[in-house]
């Protein structure tokens, strides 16, 4: 009798269990058609058996968060890539300067344009192309800026503007044979006046 009472219990929720389930298919049954109750009542190694591809809903649910991603990163991705623009034009600047004394060294003068540092079209570097820099920065634009090298007798200036401000760059430089470099937030070019990079 005891092993009955503690049997019978379980007999009773597990039949309880069965009576539910069975309600449930019934109104599968009702509300939806015969095709639902036959998926419902589907066995579990056919339903593991069939490979399942991704619904519309979750592609655009991926696509959603990735888009979501792509905006909160790229304006900082852009500042970041400006930024670095900017580095790459002060090491221009940097570059001019090295090969100014070069070229004063070897030809008594500053150069008067940035062609004359660049590499000649034909023949051997000279005064008026003296292979010193690369042609991109000889013809004046590299890297999102654009330079421009004015020569003279006693010096030289030179300027790195933004091709395009706020995109490729957010400050101008100038620097000149004192080889201090200057900069200049916003659309205006640095001058000899504008505030020295430390």
């Amino acid at each position: 009798m005891t092993q009955q009472g503690h049997v019978a219990p379980h007999l009773l929720a597990a039949a309880q269990r069965i009576g539910a389930v069975e309600r449930l298919l019934r109104w599968v049954v009702y509300s939806r058609g015969r095709s639902a109750l036959e998926e419902s009542v589907m066995t579990i190694p056919e339903r593991s058996g069939k490979r399942r591809g991704f619904t519309l809903i979750e592609l655009l649910i991926v696509i959603a968060i990735i888009l979501v991603i792509a905006v909160i990163a790229k304006p900082r991705l852009d500042k970041a890539l400006m930024h670095a623009r900017e580095m790459s034009a002060i090491e221009h600047i940097k570059t001019v300067h090295a090969v100014q004394a070069q070229y004063y060294s070897q030809f008594g003068r500053y150069a008067t344009k940035l062609e004359e540092l660049g590499p000649p079209t034909g023949g051997q570097p000279g005064p008026s192309a003296a292979d010193l820099i690369p042609g991109d920065l000889a013809k004046g634009i590299k890297s999102g800026f654009q330079f421009t090298l004015v020569g003279g007798p006693q010096g030289y200036t030179i300027n790195a503007n933004p091709t395009v401000y706020n995109a490729t760059g957010r400050r101008s430089f100038f620097s000149d044979q004192t080889l201090v470099i200057r900069e200049n937030y916003g659309p205006e070019p640095a001058t000899v006046s504008s505030s020295e990079i430390k």
